[in-house]
């Protein structure tokens, strides 16, 4: 029965993979509809012959390797139980230390390390894709030294917050997913309340923009956008990338608008003003605060869940997959296999949302700069910097995309570029 459900776990995975595959590389049709072919859009009016092959051939790749990743995750996790490897862990972290504590940290440690393992090739074909295009300027060393950071802040969150999880499993067999909730919330405000300060200096240097003359031209639009700002954020990224990006994290007193360097290296002081009043949309209309609670309501619905899939699978398959009890800690694997899957099944109503705040702040920038041209371009060398599909595939979009696709964007720009004009006839 276990080498069955194993052959049936990989069967399945690579049909998927090959489901893909077929998909992105023959069946979708990313060319622009014929009323949008030779509009501001249309990646031939801004992109050479070369730049166009290249941008299909990295987004069919990169595509591709998203969707085979996340579930290799499940298959990881499912083989781990499959084949006793967590009943294994577990008698290490047991022969090691008599300490409760200490046994599970010896016990994610080797979980940790058997995932990090696994899924090491992958993350390699990623990095070595971006580089081969030319997106990633990053070296060897520097990129290893970000994948071992990224291990120890998870290895890190997880001691915290398995214990617990744990704990409270053996303590209420029926709430725990409630009280695991109750106390994710302060966790969850704590860490975006660290995110700026603490976790993203460990990748990148920070600070204040050194071009004084747009972080004034930036601060006197913050100001009139009642955004009470005192700088604006830089961060040497031309050592790692040449796409570009701007962003808004943390919470409170430690929120900050962020540009990359590379973004001021390749685009002009209007074409900053643009992304920065988009930017400045998110505070304004507190989009952080409204992700963050919808976080919180998701992760509610997804415990529960949780917790009732953990008792279905352990009550039907508990003897193949070697887990007597859903507060033993053998059962960890399929705990994160669980919520993996419900993370992936959620990312197409997240990103919906998340792309309708983003034409809110397009929206709002467009508004705010009146200057389209600015816009427009921005949004084209954004394409130029990054090989992006200007038309992704429908399931590229739905499950990929937190922002609107270009098209959709640039579009949007141009109807407002025609309206103003016309106004001002």
């Amino acid at each position: 029965m276990v080498r069955k459900m194993g052959v049936y776990a990989v069967l399945a995975y690579v049909i998927y993979g090959l489901f893909f595959y077929w998909y992105l590389f023959y069946f979708a049709d990313t060319k622009l509809p014929f009323e949008y072919q030779g509009s501001q859009a249309d990646p031939a009016t801004f992109l050479n012959g070369r730049e166009l092959m290249l941008s299909e051939e990295y987004s069919k790749i990169r595509n591709l390797l998203f969707f085979l990743s996340t579930p290799f995750e499940w298959l990881f996790y499912f083989v781990i139980l499959l084949f006793g490897l967590s009943r294994v862990f577990k008698r290490w972290a047991e022969s090691t230390s008599k300490y409760k504590l200490l046994q599970t940290a010896i016990y994610l440690i080797w979980l940790s390390f058997f995932a990090f393992v696994a899924t090491f090739p992958l993350s390699y074909i990623s990095y070595s894709l971006s580089k081969t295009y030319h997106i990633s300027t990053q070296s060897f060393p520097s990129w290893m030294k970000d994948e071992l950071i990224d291990f120890w802040i998870n290895y890190g969150t997880w001691l915290i917050i398995v214990p617990v999880i744990y704990w409270l499993m053996k303590k209420s067999n029926k709430r725990w997913w409630l009280y695991t909730w109750l106390l994710s919330i302060p966790f969850t405000l704590f860490m975006m309340f660290l995110q700026p300060v603490v976790i993203d200096p460990l990748y990148n240097d920070f600070y204040p923009l050194k071009n004084k003359e747009l972080e004034t031209k930036i601060l006197t639009m913050a100001d009139k956008a009642h955004i009470p700002a005192k700088h604006v954020f830089e961060v040497n990224m031309a050592d790692k990338t040449n796409s570009m990006n701007a962003y808004v994290t943390g919470i409170g007193s430690n929120a900050r608008i962020v540009l990359w360097d590379t973004t001021l290296d390749r685009l002009s002081d209007k074409q900053i003003l643009f992304i920065m009043a988009h930017e400045m949309c998110h505070y304004v209309e507190k989009h952080i605060y409204f992700g963050i609670a919808g976080y919180l309501l998701l992760s509610l619905l997804g415990l529960y869940l949780t917790n009732r899939i953990m008792e279905w699978v352990i009550k039907r398959w508990g003897s193949e997959l070697k887990i007597p009890d859903k507060k033993d800690i053998r059962s960890l694997p399929l705990f994160l296999m669980i919520i993996s899957i419900l993370l992936f099944a959620s990312s197409p109503l997240t990103n919906l949302v998340s792309r309708y705040e983003e034409t809110r702040a397009d929206n709002y920038a467009i508004h705010m700069t009146k200057d389209p041209q600015a816009a427009i371009t921005s949004f084209q060398e954004l394409t130029r910097s990054g090989l992006s599909q200007v038309n992704p595939p429908l399931l590229v979009k739905i499950f990929r995309y937190d922002h609107p696709t270009m098209l959709d964007r640039i579009s949007m720009l141009e109807e407002y570029e025609i309206k103003h004009r016309n106004q001002i006839k």
